[in-house]
């Protein structure tokens, strides 16, 4: 965030504000020699005259107590400083100041666990003064001690850091002892820098002043809310924080915070004569760095997000995320990184393994300090096939026609939507959490038959049972595979499918009892199995299939074949007679219908990552499966929402397995009104071509955040979403259509590119249409979009 300068003289009349306040006489309560506090459930502590600031004990852990200064007469109890962040103090444990003049804390057996260093003599009282500031003073009015010179990871106004002075931040929100950030201020100003953590060595800076000039310098934080860098000589070298602040209004902290960013918040007072303490929160007045995620770009260390993980950051909070495939080591604390929930690639070049793994692609993602080797002069297939091709990536970066490989462990992640690359992540298809030995094949049943049957028959004790129960087993088998009765495969593992039974999925929906959707052609109902990994599923009943059970399976298997980050999983079927199901991967957050149309309208960066997911699902579909797959139904309530609000296409494989002939509507077509392209009203051949229309008009509606035909607009000329954005775009007039999202209005050179997108898939004429291919290379920048008149040159491949 960039901060603006204001002019010296101006500052140097607020410092002088700011000196002549602090030589102000404040009052206090003076603690006198002899007093104690004990570390109790309830709390015990000395509160500064006004009641702002308390200083005493707050429990932290059942029986962890932290010695700490924090506001008092606000709800969220903020702590400022603290003493023993470290090594918390058990129940029972007193700080006191002695008869002597020393200041203590020790536990209930009498060890001390901290005190006022260094030690100081000839204290006379102590007192917690309303700025904020715990002191020890003589009976010369001196501070002998005071904890704004011992600052942990907080300032306020009135403190001056003076050099060498740090801020260490926090472990965690909830974790006071030492984080993995530090602010320090040296020879060349005020500098942020990471921690080798847990130890105090330093790494690289992640963000310092352009230029300074002094030989010392302090930080100042005046009561006005500007916050700034001052030389010995008086000159302002840096602004950290440059909007001022009514103080009688709002109290202000400025912490290093434990994500890395140094933020400046505020909170309003009440000013009222009421004691109740009211329900307020902290804002965010300013902040450095600008993005915390990009700044970080160092070897060593975990960076922003632990490794292998990713950080995003909107424009105020940090957040660090796992990408598909991967786990929070300790999802306690992120900052440690994600783990592979999957067995990765054998190194034996013997056994080749590209086939089990799969490409899932990031856009505006990236990885820094991994790469390993770069290709030039490559396409974004030939850098996926590259990665799958090569047993030691495990990522890749492309950007402008360059691949770069990547190896364990990733580094320095980050989402920006300014980076027009792509992250490339290889993951295993079946994305098992179950590991097996390395020299394993697991697909290969005779591999596993050999190992188990040379471990058993390594002891003879078991020999001749082991051949008894063999032979019983074979026996069995034949006998089975001699009866004319159907039966059930459980499990087809080069599928990843499961056959159930009919009374399974009846148990398992509680007598499908909860319908959570349905269509023309089936009903969906939420589900529950035990040994499956999520547990949750989806159950579609199918009311409509003509097939045998031959032709059934045989279609089940080109689905289960799918495997891609944007469509639903299909986890296995059931075929016991005229029943025919469907059991999905539970989706968590509904249908997209839901989430963009009644209400919890999603971001407008939710509603670019859910566009561009729903175009790669359906790219995926159309040219990348091993059978093409036209969709046939491409609207809100076909697209799945898991988690992480990742788009994922359901309900792709009823157009092969309903076949084109059947109908639901009452258009006697496939698909539904107003995402039907002009080709099936007018008997012409239907290709890919119909989805890329229904993307069109499903596409505006992210981009507008409303239903293609809406009878209750105001203005009737809205009435027709695909006429409206066609109109606005003409009369240039595009901020109407997202006049109510703020976020859109600050992006709307991707907004118009977005509709222009629109315009071109909604084209009449199919030749007109772009390929899906194309709608993904224009949504990520990766190809210019023309405008789009209708006298155009269609697209070419």
């Amino acid at each position: 965030m960039a901060f603006e300068k204001p002019y010296p003289i101006f500052f140097l009349s607020l410092l002088l504000a700011f000196l002549s306040h602090s030589v102000l006489t404040q009052s206090f309560k003076n603690i006198s020699l002899g007093t104690s506090l004990t570390a109790i459930e309830n709390g015990s502590f000395w509160a500064s005259p006004s009641g702002d600031f308390a200083f005493g004990f707050q429990q932290i852990q059942k029986d962890g107590f932290l010695l700490a200064i924090w506001f008092n007469k606000i709800l969220e109890r903020t702590i400022v400083w603290s003493a023993n962040g470290q090594n918390l103090a058990p129940k029972g444990s007193k700080v006191e100041l002695t008869s002597h003049g020393s200041f203590q804390l020790i536990d209930p057996n009498g060890q001390q666990l901290w005190n006022a260093t260094p030690l100081v003599h000839g204290v006379s009282y102590a007192a917690m003064l309303d700025s904020g500031n715990f002191v020890l003073v003589s009976d010369e009015s001196q501070n002998l001690w005071q904890s704004f010179d011992h600052p942990t990871d907080t300032i306020l106004p009135g403190q001056i850091l003076n050099q060498p002075a740090q801020l260490v931040s926090r472990y965690l929100p909830s974790n006071y002892s030492k984080g993995r950030f530090l602010f320090s201020l040296q020879d060349d100003g005020f500098v942020l820098y990471t921690t080798n953590y847990p130890y105090d060595f330093l790494n690289s800076p992640y963000w310092s002043p352009t230029e300074v000039s002094g030989s010392s310098f302090s930080v100042v934080f005046n009561h006005s809310g500007f916050i700034f860098v001052q030389s010995s000589d008086g000159s302002i070298t840096q602004n950290i924080s440059s909007k001022a602040i009514s103080p009688q209004n709002y109290y202000q902290r400025a912490i290093l915070d434990y994500d890395g960013v140094f933020r400046h918040y505020i909170h309003p007072k009440d000013n009222s004569t009421s004691t109740e303490i009211r329900p307020m929160s902290w804002s965010i007045h300013s902040f450095i760095p600008e993005n915390i995620c990009l700044a970080i770009t160092e070897y060593t260390g975990s960076g922003a997000c632990g490794i292998n993980s990713y950080c995003t950051f909107d424009r105020r909070m940090k957040n660090c995320s796992c990408p598909i495939g991967y786990s929070f080591i300790d999802p306690n604390d992120v900052m440690k990184g994600c783990k592979q929930n999957f067995f990765p690639e054998s190194c034996d070049q013997a056994s080749p393994q590209a086939h089990l793994f799969y490409i899932i692609d990031m856009p505006n993602t990236n990885w820094k300090c991994c790469d390993y080797e770069c290709l030039k002069q490559v396409s974004l297939d030939e850098c996926r096939q590259a990665c799958l091709d090569d047993h030691l990536c495990e990522a890749a970066s492309f950007y402008l026609g360059k691949c770069w490989k990547k190896s364990l462990p990733l580094r320095n992640g980050w989402f920006d939507l300014s980076f027009a690359g792509i992250a490339l992540l290889k993951v295993r298809k079946d994305n098992s959490s179950t590991l097996v030995p390395r020299d394993i094949n697991p697909n290969n049943d005779k591999s596993k038959l050999i190992i188990i049957g040379s471990m058993l028959l390594g002891s003879s004790v078991f020999l001749n049972l082991v051949l008894l129960v063999a032979a019983c087993v074979v026996a069995y088998w034949f006998g089975q595979n001699n009866q004319n009765v159907a039966t059930t495969i459980q499990f087809r593992p080069s599928l990843n499918l499961r056959s159930f039974t009919y009374e399974e999925l009846r148990e398992g929906t509680n007598g499908f009892t909860e319908e959570i959707g349905h269509g023309s052609f089936s009903i969906v109902y939420k589900g529950v199995l035990p040994e499956l990994p999520r547990n949750l599923i989806a159950v579609k009943k199918l009311k409509m299939v003509n097939e045998s059970e031959k032709e059934f399976e045989a279609e089940v298997a080109s689905i289960g074949q799918t495997h891609h980050r944007n469509l639903v999983q299909l986890l296995g079927f059931c075929n016991e007679g005229e029943n025919r199901l469907l059991v999905y991967e539970f989706m968590s957050k509904g249908n997209l219908a839901s989430f963009l149309f009644n209400g919890q309208r999603p971001s407008w960066h939710q509603r670019v990552q859910i566009a561009i997911g729903i175009a790669k699902g359906l790219l995926y579909l159309h040219e990348e499966c091993n059978t093409q797959i036209i969709h046939c139904d491409i609207k809100p309530q076909n697209v799945m929402l898991d988690d992480s609000c990742t788009a994922k296409i359901s309900d792709f494989g009823l157009a092969k397995l309903l076949k084109i002939g059947q109908t639901g509507t009452t258009t006697a077509i496939r698909g539904t009104k107003g995402y039907v392209a002009a080709e099936w009203f007018k008997n012409k051949p239907i290709t890919i071509k119909v989805d890329v229309y229904s993307y069109g008009v499903l596409l505006l509606e992210l981009i507008c955040c409303r239903k293609n035909f809406d009878m209750n607009v105001e203005d009737e000329n809205r009435t027709v979403l695909m006429d409206w954005a066609c109109d606005s775009f003409h009369c240039r007039r595009l901020e109407q259509l997202v006049e109510d999202d703020e976020e859109a209005k600050m992006d709307m050179k991707r907004v118009e590119k977005y509709v222009m997108i629109a315009m071109w898939c909604i084209q009449e004429n199919p030749s007109l249409r772009p390929t899906m291919k194309q709608v993904v290379q224009m949504l990520e920048g990766l190809m210019d979009v023309p405008t789009p008149p209708d006298d155009l040159p269609s697209f070419t491949s």
